[in-house]
């Protein structure tokens, strides 16, 4: 036996993989692995003494369609080893760009680089601008500013696809390994097509800011689904609030024609966060928890791998404003052993990019799952702190833990609360991993605040009855905003 060398690293055009030969025995393993994404090559013995690899920059998850990998830094290794001695020119691809600089291989969307320069990204928006757009039956929909094709704006797209065939569907993503509805198109974020599309659409739904130049076209409708009830601080009500955000909160707010809010709460809350004040909010619950009343839990859990007899926690914490990957306030694996669960991991939208997926035997990192409903839906209790799911798994019914080991640093320093989540919690607080394992066997734990579940669930899952979607779709087209 010995030891695998590579002799070189190509890509293959058409077959959208790197291509790598080598001398030496044929290795084990050879991978590409990112923060979000492992991709494995096939290992093939040419002769005695040589061997090849092809890997494949397309995969699979979560038994979806397969998708060119997540845009971001890969690191090729070859038995273990990192190979850091070669090179990659850039190649444009049909769905991804990729490079490799000092072994380095970075994924990009493929868009053209030309777009990506200064002079590029201000001749794009100079021609939007000028376009006289909002003249295709059509919707542009954009959740986590492209990161997703869920939450609320992928809810109301299934309505609309189902109720309104002849509308054609746009969804912004950042790349292309972001799976969209069937039917719908995929524009990536900054090429010619997203500006188009973005201009020429009669109605936008979005769930958070609309980032980049935005030029409202006469005709044009934006839908502002937002994207939780919230319990921690936002827009004019964060402490500190500097003088230039106000003012790009105020604007950012004059370019939505509608608010979409979950309950009667929420619609107090946002239209004084968001000064939304003479303006409609449609308070129609959540599109997004239809699916936590009328979804099959089991389909979710084939697709993650779940056996149907398995305990399932979802580890669901917010992000937070001081650091930008996850919290480690959970030990997935241990969480998993000492509770005889699976423990599904789900970082926030902000954590995506920064962060890596947990491994281990029984923790599935489902942060880049499509959507988190579906998560809430497979789960048989919840483990977050401050995030606006707890919103949304109320309506279920099911048990709900929080970890809040900073409680009073997010309350007093970092964010502040519209209420005290330690009185009115439908579960226990809990500030460490040793006091969760130990609830998550007492029974009386969640016993003890049923009372208060109810009450919870009766303010703020009142109109979560599976049928939101058709409401807000409703809405849209006795409005006339789009032709079915």
């Amino acid at each position: 036996m010995t030891t695998p060398r590579v002799t070189s690293v190509r890509v293959d055009e058409e077959q959208q993989a790197l291509l790598i030969a080598g001398e030496g025995s044929a290795p084990a393993e050879v991978e590409l692995a990112g923060r979000r994404a492992v991709a494995a090559a096939l290992v093939a013995e040419d002769g005695p003494d040589t061997w090849s690899a092809e890997l494949p920059l397309r995969a699979s998850r979560w038994g979806g369609a397969e998708l060119p990998l997540p845009s971001g830094d890969y690191e090729l290794t070859v038995d273990g080893v990192p190979l850091d001695d070669f090179e990659i020119r850039s190649v444009l691809l049909a769905g991804l760009r990729v490079s490799a600089t000092s072994g380095t291989v970075r994924i990009a969307p493929p868009v053209d680089p030309a777009y990506e320069t200064a002079e590029g990204r201000l001749a794009l928006e100079g021609r939007y601008a000028a376009l006289p757009g909002a003249g295709e039956n059509a919707v542009f929909f954009e959740s986590f500013y492209g990161q997703s094709s869920g939450c609320n704006p992928g809810a109301i797209d299934r309505e609309l696809a189902r109720r309104a065939p002849r509308v054609t569907r746009y969804w912004s993503v950042v790349d292309l390994s972001v799976p969209v509805p069937e039917g719908a198109i995929a524009v990536v974020e900054g090429s010619p097509e997203w500006w188009r599309a973005r201009a020429d659409a009669r109605l936008l739904v979005v769930n958070d800011w609309l980032r980049r130049r935005f030029d409202r076209k006469p005709g044009q409708r934006v839908l502002q689904t937002w994207h939780g009830t919230p319990l921690k601080r936002l827009a004019l009500h964060r402490p500190g609030l500097h003088p230039r955000r106000w003012l790009a909160v105020i604007r950012e707010s004059r370019r939505w024609d509608v608010l979409l809010a979950q309950n009667p709460y929420a619609e107090r809350v946002l239209r004084k966060a968001y000064a939304f004040l003479r303006k409609p909010i449609w308070v129609d619950g959540y599109p997004r928890n239809d699916v936590l009343l009328t979804g099959d839990a089991a389909r979710v859990r084939t697709a993650l791998g779940i056996g149907e007899s398995e305990r399932v926690l979802l580890y669901a914490p917010t992000w937070r404003d001081d650091r930008s990957e996850m919290v480690d306030f959970v030990d997935p694996n241990a969480l998993a052993a000492a509770a005889d669960a699976v423990v599904l991991v789900r970082g926030h939208s902000r954590t995506i990019r920064p962060g890596r997926d947990h491994a281990g035997s029984r923790v599935i990192d489902v942060t880049g799952y499509p959507d988190t409903a579906e998560l809430l839906l497979a789960a048989d209790a919840l483990v977050t702190d401050y995030s606006s799911v707890m919103f949304d798994f109320s309506a279920t019914g099911k048990p709900m833990y929080f970890l809040v080991p900073d409680l009073e640093h997010y309350r007093g320093k970092l964010r502040g609360f519209y209420f005290d989540l330690a009185a009115r919690a439908p579960g226990p607080l809990l500030h460490t991993q040793e006091e969760l394992v130990a609830a998550l066997s007492d029974m009386s734990a969640v016993a003890q605040h049923a009372p208060k579940y109810v009450a919870w669930q009766a303010q703020f899952n009142g109109r979560d009855d599976g049928s939101a979607s058709g409401r807000v779709v409703d809405r849209i087209l006795d409005l006339g905003w789009l032709e079915a």
